[in-house]
């Protein structure tokens, strides 16, 4: 089996000798799944990033997508979240193996991503669409986290940083997790949040419409699944703030939000993934900052 170099990197990177184990019997994984599961593997997706994700169809030519990973909490998370949305706004999950790290899902046919599409009106108006199709209480004996544990690496950089600045501002990061903190207080009812739901993340289905994929799975309010979707496909545009701007008030208008609070979530989810870029050592994070100071600015406008 020939798997991109830049796939295997990032496996060993992120799972160590447990993914180098993982990536050395791979090929055999995949073997066992389609006997198993009475699949014939076609060509994997372009974009492998930490699973492995490939074409599969059975014997009655019926399309699936098999997805292998190195079975970890987050996989297993992803797995459990598939299974509360039973298919509602998300990709239906159609059988699994949790111990050894097997997926067998729908597969969305033809399978075009959001960020496809070039009118931004049309994009808001599809993932606002998909946002509202996933909206679901987080059940009482969930085991899925909160975003307040996600948060828990902005507390470790205070800590790291307590007389001065790193590569972000203390006043920031001190912010985001103030923002955390009261709209968990403050949420009426802890949601199910998809925890990654962006334009590459939101797929063309023929026969059911613009649905989500690849969930992570944690607890929170409804605002912090806005995010990711407000900040990506962003900086490379002509004018990034502008279109920014246009996105926030679209969501909080068609969606009827207090605009106050989905900023303050946003200062709060822009500085978790700029932390975590730093942390990574990928220089992203100076984007994500960026996007914090200017959802800053627009909350500072609309408190006024």
């Amino acid at each position: 089996m020939k798997l991109p170099i830049e796939f295997e990197q990032r496996v060993r990177n992120s799972f160590g000798t447990e993914g180098e184990v993982w990536i050395a019997s791979l090929e055999e994984r995949v073997n066992c799944f389609a006997k198993h599961w009475g699949l014939t593997i076609e060509q994997p997706v372009h974009n492998l990033s930490y699973n492995y994700v490939t074409n599969a169809v059975d014997s009655r030519q019926t399309p699936y997508i098999l997805k292998l990973g190195v079975p970890d909490l987050a996989y297993r998370n992803e797995m459990e979240t598939l299974g509360l949305y039973n298919g509602h706004g998300c990709a239906r999950l159609v059988k699994e193996d949790r111990v050894r790290g097997a997926m067998l899902l729908e597969n969305l046919t033809p399978g075009h991503m959001l960020c496809n599409l070039s009118d931004e009106e049309v994009v808001v108006q599809e993932f606002i669409s998909v946002w509202k199709k996933l909206r679901r209480d987080l059940p009482e004996d969930s085991d899925l986290p909160l975003i307040t544990d996600w948060a828990v690496t902005l507390e470790d950089y205070k800590k790291h940083h307590l007389d001065i600045d790193g590569d972000l501002p203390n006043e920031r990061v001190r912010q985001a997790l103030r923002y955390f903190q009261e709209l968990m207080e403050t949420t009426e009812t802890l949601s199910l949040l998809h925890g990654d739901l962006h334009h590459e993340n939101i797929l063309y289905s023929q026969e059911r419409g613009w649905l989500a994929i690849d969930p992570k799975g944690v607890g929170g309010d409804p605002c912090f699944d806005l995010v990711q979707f407000m900040i990506n496909h962003l900086m490379e545009k002509p004018d990034p703030k502008a279109l920014l701007r246009y996105r926030v008030d679209q969501i909080c208008e068609l969606l009827a939000l207090d605009k106050k609070r989905v900023l303050k979530a946003a200062i709060a989810m822009s500085m978790l993934y700029a932390c975590w870029f730093v942390e990574d050592k990928d220089p992203a994070w100076i984007e994500r900052l960026q996007c914090a100071q200017w959802f800053n600015e627009f909350l500072e406008e609309a408190i006024r």
